[in-house]
């Protein structure tokens, strides 16, 4: 983010033949004047004037003398230590005071002693005085004029920073034009507001900050508690042991330019973490002492990524193993190995003959699970001992879909969501000896489970979890369910919790909270006094009296289906004919869920509506609504999401020509599908990572994707058999149907979307003269995990979409 200069100092003195503008503006500015907010903004703070008699004269020319008049008071800059700096601009001079102090600053400069105060402004000047002013420095963004070849090589760069910026969205810049009065405003503002929100808003870095507290863990013996905070703007492991404050933890982890993406004790004395680096998701495992004295790093491997399985600490003989699976040995295929925390020895454990996609432990230890694809199937491959080979044991065809969880504890059965035979996913119970489905423990008639909770001490399922508008339990242990209960009877109705760790401890229960409008805290529950006791609040900056509320919505398809979501508001929004983000989810074989979401919220609080939609093809809601998106990339999926703008406007919410849409991944696709099929529905769209091509998108896939290859052509296309489809649904192939600008944002790195998708279309759109303006980042991959990165990202976000979609 750009620093703004601030420098306290005595007021400089108003011209006499200007005067400060009432807060009701100026007889010559009418209110729908494009530059006419920014006047009477700038007017109020005293930073601009107009004339003695309530006029502004927008149209003018504005002076270079009058130009330093205003930008002096805009960087609150005080009396220079000279007045003599140049020859034509004299110590009597009305522009004496804020001349000299901008060229003693180095923001100004003459030619040959003499400024020229009296002659007009052009608009490269005004580039160059903005970005040393404002200290504009080069953000990454890659942005376009068609008119690059008339800006002198002097000012080239400084007009580019002011795209950069979102200064201006103008694609042809006109760099010798004169500057007008309210074109001076107009830019003059948007400089001032790069690094100050507007009334009633909140610092951009409340949302992007990282929290005091999260993975809180403690150790097995109860001596130490470890969490994740931020140092320098990364993610560190800190540890305070029993009877310190959290405040007296002490850091850990050293590990630079790459982020910590999760934790968890090996033992009493050891950590484990992972990282990866520049958003490669090639994951290294590391284990770390709980002092910090040893850290090493377990896979050096580069280009190659790790899995943690399993540790097999509790398995005599095995006590400093722990199990991963690696691609070690084939880039597509990922083998079980045996790995030494302590020495770093490497054993393989379970070799990949070509086709399986992911393995399992049975709650001992040992690999006796596997799932293989077949074509477009899927096998359940098993073996009874270490020492047999795998055998199947059932055929999932494509469409179906049997998630194994665990393994029973006396190994005879095998616990799995399925939905063979059914819509929804459910909970089953496998007969292992048998080889056959056996009960069906648990389903939901409107959606599918999604986890278990599971005690090892009862040895036995407590809870089943399934998720409808928010996450809802089913109790199969009358204990758990009364804990639940009495934990939830002492919390605010709209907050929702989980426990960590130990569901049923015998003493002290760990749990988390959550909501819509806040981030939540840690609590400690004491099960014989019944007493709750926060221990800390995830981001206590957060206040949910700041925050909108998200509320869960429903619309019909226009072929029948149901289409679930989410609508949040600005908070306080008064009547409808709000500007809309429709904010599609990534996946697309995911969803979006209620909770807090920082994005969501900082739309919200820039006064956007957020409109998010469980379109078909997204998971929680059975298996026709999963496979009714099959090979609907930019077709029916894409109809659900216009379908949900249309509700929104016929609600009477949305002002139909202030929506945009944005999105990451297969957001960023339906992003560029929405502004592609739908062009007039959408003023500006934002693609965060999304491919652009069905063609190149398919043939750029990770190896580790290639098993799945058939899958993904049942689930998209095939580039082949379904070639017309694909080109019917490629954006890029239709990039001459787009009409609106579109803001891109790419990770180097990324190694699911690659950097291609986006260079070719924003190639195709200037071309069209379409601006696109393209924020790159070399240190990043599938979405941007570095803090400076996102805060450039997301100050360029407001940006473009306040541009676009405020008034």
């Amino acid at each position: 983010m750009a620093a703004i200069i601030w420098i306290c100092a005595a007021a400089l003195p108003v011209s006499a033949s200007e005067t400060n503008a009432s807060s009701q503006g100026y007889a010559d500015v009418p209110k729908d004047h494009y530059a006419s907010k920014e006047i009477e903004a700038l007017s109020q703070r005293g930073i601009i004037q107009g004339t003695g008699d309530g006029l502004f004269k927008p149209e003018e020319e504005v002076t270079r003398g009058v130009t330093a008049l205003w930008l002096s008071k805009a960087l609150k800059l005080g009396y220079p230590a000279s007045l003599q700096g140049f020859t034509d601009v004299p110590e009597t001079s009305e522009y004496a005071v804020a001349v000299n102090a901008l060229a003693e600053k180095k923001i100004i400069q003459g030619d040959g002693g003499r400024f020229f105060p009296d002659m007009p402004l052009t608009r490269e000047q005004m580039a160059s005085l903005l970005v040393r002013a404002f200290q504009l420095k080069d953000n990454g963004m890659n942005v376009w004029f068609k008119d690059e070849t008339e800006m002198g090589e002097s000012h080239f760069k400084d007009i580019i920073r002011l795209k950069q910026y979102f200064l201006t969205d103008q694609i042809e810049f006109m760099p010798k034009n004169k500057v007008t009065r309210a074109q001076l405003a107009l830019f003059l503002y948007r400089a001032i507001m790069i690094g100050e929100p507007e009334r009633g808003e909140l610092p951009l870095e409340d949302f992007m900050r990282g929290s005091e507290l999260g993975g809180y863990q403690v150790s097995p013996d109860g001596k130490r508690t470890a969490l994740l905070k931020e140092y320098h703007n990364q993610q560190h492991i800190f540890v305070y042991k029993k009877g310190e404050e959290k405040e007296d933890a002490e850091r850990i982890t050293t590990v630079k330019d790459r982020d910590i993406t999760g934790f968890f004790w090996f033992d009493n004395s050891t950590l484990l973490y992972m990282t990866n680096r520049g958003g490669d998701e090639d994951y290294h495992i590391h284990a770390v002492s709980a002092d910090g004295s040893s850290d090493k790093d377990l896979t050096p491997f580069e280009k190659e990524k790790a899995q943690y399985m399993e540790s097999l600490s509790y398995i005599p003989g095995h006590e400093n193993d722990i199990l991963i699976s690696l691609n070690h040995m084939s880039k597509q295929l990922f083998d079980v190995y045996e790995v030494n925390v302590k020495t770093g020895e490497f054993k393989i454990v379970a070799n990949n003959p070509g086709n399986i996609t992911s393995w399992m432990t049975d709650l001992y230890g040992e690999v006796k699970l596997a799932k293989a694809t077949v074509g477009t199937d899927t096998q359940i491959l098993y073996r009874k001992s270490t020492s047999l080979a795998f055998e199947p044991i059932l055929d999932v065809k494509f469409g179906d879909s049997f998630v194994p969880i665990m393994f029973s504890f006396d190994n005879s059965q095998l616990f799995a969501l399925s939905n063979i035979g059914r819509d929804k996913l459910a909970l089953v119970a496998f007969n292992l000896n048998t080889k056959t489905m056996g009960d069906t423990i648990y389903e939901n008639p409107d959606a599918d489970v999604t986890d278990i909770v599971v005690s090892y001490k009862k040895q036995a399922i407590l809870a089943v979890e399934y998720e409808t508008d928010k996450v809802h339990y089913h109790y199969l242990d009358e204990e758990f369910e009364r804990l639940n209960k009495d934990i939830a009877g002492q919390l605010p109705e709209n907050q929702q919790f989980y426990i960590v760790g130990n569901p049923l401890p015998d003493k002290k229960v760990t749990l988390r909270t959550y909501s819509d409008k806040s981030p939540g805290a840690y609590y400690f529950y004491d099960r014989q006094t019944k007493s709750l006791e926060k221990y800390a609040d995830v981001k206590p900056w957060i206040h949910e009296d700041d925050m909108a509320e998200m509320k869960p919505i429903s619309y019909a398809s226009r072929d029948g289906y149901t289409i679930n979501g989410y609508l949040t508001l600005p908070k306080g929004a008064a009547g409808g004919k709000l500007p809309v983000v429709v904010l599609p989810h990534g996946g697309p074989w995911a969803r979006d869920s209620w909770g807090f979401d920082p994005e969501v919220q900082l739309l919200a609080n820039r006064g956007y509506a957020v409109l998010q939609m469980n379109f078909r093809g997204s998971t929680g809601y059975g298996k026709k609504f999963l496979n009714a998106g099959n090979k609907e990339w930019g077709r029916a999926m894409q109809n659900d999401i216009t379908d949900g703008v249309n509700w929104l406007i016929a609600q009477g919410i949305a002002d139909p020509k202030r929506v945009a849409i944005y999105g990451g991944s297969y957001g960023g696709y339906a992003a560029l599908a929405g502004v592609t099929y739908t062009p007039d529905l959408y003023v500006a769209a934002v693609d965060y990572v999304g491919p652009s091509s069905m063609f190149t998108f398919l043939n750029s896939m990770p190896a580790y994707w290639e098993p799945d290859r058939q899958v993904m052509y049942r689930q998209v296309g095939d580039p082949d058999k379904d070639k017309a489809m694909l080109e019917a649904s490629s954006p890029l192939l239709h990039a001459d149907q787009i009409k609106a600008p579109i803001f891109f944002a790419q990770g180097v790195n990324d190694p699911r979307v690659s950097k291609k998708e986006s260079d070719q279309m924003v190639m195709a759109l200037r071309q069209r003269g379409i601006d696109s303006p393209y924020m790159i980042k070399a240190d990043e991959g599938h979405g941007f995990q570095n803090y400076e990165n996102r805060m450039d990202f997301y100050n360029a976000l407001l940006k473009f979409l306040s541009m676009h979609l405020k008034p």
